[in-house]
């Protein structure tokens, strides 16, 4: 026997321990595709109580580990060497945009192999093993190449944790000849610490309480404002705990959309900069203390740039630092912070002003009872503040990136609900992947809500195969497929009659047809899923109204939606116009 096995307490095998960490830290579904560097340790995945999921192409798998764990909290993905992994790159690279905690595992050669310089297949052909390494580097908050058994679990349970912590992708590179050798498990029986580290220099934390606390009790108009990253490094109960103590005015950006809970009394709606109601807008910009949590101010989630918030009557809260007007503070956290704030905030002396009523509407938007003919054609502006109503308490929503991301804006949600979607980053056909993963998590979650997704034409042309993989696992989702002949967003940034933005116009109901086995369903206790076509008001509103199936929501339901071509929200206009000129600066 070998010496160093000999001395270990609980030996076990490199894979069982990295997919038996993976199950310990919440995942319950491996994403990803086989290949013959990953074969052995994909073994591995069952015996540690973990499931397979097994998608149509890497880049889809991404996608999809993406959107799991925004339900989930953490996701996994296999992948193997080179192709694999570089075609799963983009949606790993819009996963460290977003900031969502992904593992990606990489099934490589063996070491002896990547010593000696083998030339073998899946590389380059110039004896280099650390190309597509470096080039995952930049986009993982941690590279862990798992070479050495002695310290192979103390890299896995450090990639775990900064992944989780560091809300960022992680990447593990796994040789096949590591993928059975045993390492100490007796590490097993003590959990990964997850806990988010408290501000170390305390004197320095109190003095951002104080300082916040001060201007918050003298500000006449203050308001707090919720952005992504609040979702992102969970601390959406001190947000909650907060505006219930203090009944502050709360307002959340496009990308902090169901960071507060939208019948909540203090919830005020949408700020986007000039794509907001102007009573939004007014409340907003004219607060004498934004206290902002979170913020992420791109392009897109700004309506072009179009904040019109002083620095001077802002206190900026994130996940490594504050900022209290025009003052920095590194290494103060928010969420020390705010625990803080809300223990010690005085009520008695905060002056809170009423939010508007209907926020959640643009001027520019029609309302759900605009509907004009009822045999006529479904406008955006009569869709999205409509779709409210058809929404349930807890469900999950995801928009594409185009027309469902902006109109998305103008859309009351129930209480619990999820919102996804890829503002920053702005992937296209990322919804259709990240609506599999995170109907799949909410199902390993156990949790039995609804999964709808709003997708576009030409994005769901780029990823329609993942709608096999819904069927496969058998999940539950919604899909609205707006068909409006082509990539509406590119339109109205550039080219509006231009070839180069049109798509093929595919017969999309047929999709569920071929997606769906022949033997699916006799002994399956989910319906076999239905497909609609849906061209005018009338249609909508009785399949929205009277449905009762469909609004059920068990099983795939594919909703053929027709929408004029250069229709699009206005706040869609307005943040392509914005594009446009700074494309030609």
């Amino acid at each position: 026997m070998d010496i160093r096995v000999g001395n270990l307490k609980k030996p076990v095998d490199v894979s069982e321990y990295l997919f038996r960490r993976l199950h310990q830290v919440g995942v319950r579904s491996v994403h990803g595709l086989p290949g013959d560097y990953n074969l052995v340790a994909l073994d591995y995945i069952p015996k540690a109580g973990l499931k397979w999921v097994g998608n149509c192409n890497e880049l889809n798998a991404a996608y999809a580990a993406d959107g799991y764990a925004r339900v989930k909290g953490i996701a996994a993905i296999v992948t193997t060497f080179g192709v694999g992994e570089l075609s799963a790159i983009n949606g790993l690279a819009g996963a460290y945009s977003e900031m969502v905690p992904v593992v990606h595992i990489v099934g490589t050669p063996s070491t002896a192999s990547q010593r000696d310089g083998m030339l073998l297949h899946h590389t380059l052909g110039n004896g280099d093993f650390n190309v597509f390494a470096n080039m995952s580097a930049p986009i993982s908050c941690v590279v862990a190449k798992l070479a050495d058994p002695a310290e192979i679990p103390a890299q896995i349970d450090h990639a775990l944790q900064q992944c989780w912590l560091k809300s960022r992708p992680v990447y593990i590179t796994l040789p096949t000849d590591m993928a059975t050798q045993k390492v100490e498990g007796q590490r097993l029986d003590t959990p990964i610490d997850l806990s988010d580290p408290e501000n170390k220099d305390k004197e320095r934390e109190d003095y951002v309480v104080d300082v916040v606390l001060k201007y918050l009790h003298a500000a006449t108009h203050p308001v707090v404002l919720v952005d992504a990253c609040a979702v992102r490094h969970r601390v959406l109960d001190e947000i909650h705990e907060l505006i219930e103590k203090t009944k502050l005015p709360t307002f959340v950006t496009p990308m902090g959309k169901s960071a507060v809970s939208e019948d909540h009394e203090s919830y005020g709606g949408v700020y986007s900069g000039s794509a907001s109601s102007p009573e939004v807008s007014k409340m907003v910009e004219q607060s004498d203390l934004v206290l902002s949590i979170g913020s992420l101010q791109s392009d897109f989630n700004t309506a072009g740039f179009t904040f019109r918030l002083s620095q001077l009557n802002t206190i900026d809260l994130h996940s490594d630092h504050c900022k209290v007007r025009y003052s920095e503070y590194p290494g103060v956290r928010m969420k020390g912070v705010l625990r803080k704030v809300i223990e010690k905030v005085d009520v008695g002396k905060l002056k809170i002003d009423k939010v508007p009523s209907r926020s959640n509407e643009s001027p520019a938007q029609g309302t759900a009872k605009d509907k004009g003919d009822s045999d006529g054609i479904i406008r955006q502006d009569f869709f999205w503040p409509r779709i409210g109503s058809f929404l349930q308490k807890d469900d999950i929503v995801v928009t594409e990136t185009g027309t469902a991301n902006f109109g998305i804006w103008n859309t009351r949600f129930p209480a619990g609900v999820t919102a996804l979607n890829q503002t920053l980053w702005g992937s296209i056909g990322w919804a259709v992947g990240a609506c599999q993963g995170a109907a799949l998590g909410t199902k390993d979650a156990g949790s039995g809500r609804r999964t709808v997704l709003f997708e576009g034409d030409g994005s769901l042309q780029l990823t329609a195969q993942e709608i096999s993989t819904m069927i496969r696992h058998e999940l539950d989702v919604i899909i609205f497929l707006i068909v409006n002949d082509g990539y509406t967003i590119e339109r109205y940034i550039h080219g509006m009659e231009a070839e180069y933005n049109d798509v093929v116009a595919w017969k999309y109901q047929d999709l569920v047809d071929v997606f769906t086995p022949s033997s699916s369903s006799s002994s399956s206790s989910k319906p076999r899923p239905r497909k609609y076509q849906i061209r005018t008001v009338r249609e909508l509103e009785k399949l929205l109204t009277h449905d009762d199936d469909f609004a059920s929501g068990k099983g795939l339901r594919f909703v053929e939606l027709y929408m004029p071509r250069e229709d699009a929200p206005a706040s869609l206009k307005m943040t392509a116009e914005a594009s446009a000129k700074r494309n030609a600066e």
